[in-house]
């Protein structure tokens, strides 16, 4: 296993695992709080649209696919806000529309059909140095952007009706916050894909809610628990040979259900005790 830390890409999985931890932990437990799942799952397959353009234009297929992210997440705002439309009803346009548009595209795009396993299934051991860079990146804004506007945040994630009341511009920072999750979101593509993207926004949250109610400990027991999840799914995914996506998120859904197996026996014992 020493020998592994020789190898530049696994310095660069290393590497990319911390920020997308930062990342996905801060934004992940906005979404946990604001109940935004369902959501962030419609803008993680958007993104596929994005990804079927790129290739098809020649542009980079991360771009397109964060424009059309970005693009798709306003849209959903926009929509659910409406009062003809249902938001689960507007999160199934972009979902449905975004999977046909990248599926279209994909198979249009010129030359060799282009392998779209690796953005639907991520290959963490891929990334360059350029992936670090935007997660990294990323992972400093919203670090900052939390510590300037944490308060607000707060409001509008447990009471909107009352973060309006304090005159806090609720409608520009949930649209801002949704810009967010799918710049993070499409960030985290190469590492775990389309596929299991929101599982690594979601799950490190639900492990570190077992621990503690308090949001700013959400946020950094999040980022422990993705690394942790990270860390162990490479392992696994060397001893195995099996694709890292995919183990990462294994490992993490084993240590929750550890943690909360863990967290009932000590309930258990409690209860005997007293």
């Amino acid at each position: 296993m020493l020998d592994l830390f020789q190898y530049t890409f696994f310095q660069h999985a290393l590497l990319g695992s911390l920020f997308a931890s930062i990342a996905c932990g801060i934004i992940g437990t906005y979404i946990v709080t604001r109940r935004l799942v369902f959501i962030s799952g419609g803008i993680t397959h958007a993104s596929f649209g994005g990804i079927g353009i790129g290739l098809y234009t020649g542009l980079s297929p991360i771009l397109s696919a964060a424009i059309f992210a970005v693009l798709s997440a306003f849209g959903v705002e926009w929509l659910s806000k409406r009062s003809d439309m249902r938001e689960d009803s507007a999160i199934a346009v972009f979902w449905t529309f975004g999977m046909a548009i990248g599926i279209i595209f994909s198979f249009l795009s010129p030359g060799f059909a282009p392998d779209l396993s690796a953005f639907l299934f991520g290959n963490i051991l891929t990334i360059t140095g350029t992936d670090i860079g935007i997660l990294m990146v990323l992972s400093v804004i919203l670090t900052l952007f939390f510590a300037f506007f944490l308060r607000p945040i707060l409001y509008i994630a447990f009471d909107r009706e009352f973060a309006r009341s304090q005159r806090i511009p609720v409608a520009l920072f949930e649209y801002i916050l949704m810009m967010f999750i799918a710049l993070t979101i499409v960030a985290c593509l190469r590492m775990i894909g389309i596929v299991l993207a929101l599982s690594l926004l979601t799950i490190p949250q639900m492990t570190a809610n077992l621990f503690t109610m308090n949001f700013k400990k959400i946020i950094l027991l999040s980022i422990l628990f993705g690394y942790i999840g990270c860390l162990g799914g490479l392992v696994i995914s060397y001893q195995l040979q099996i694709p890292s996506g995919a183990a990462i998120i294994f490992f993490s859904i084993i240590t929750y259900a550890l943690c909360k197996m863990g967290k009932s026996l000590y309930l258990c014992t409690l209860k005997q005790i007293k």
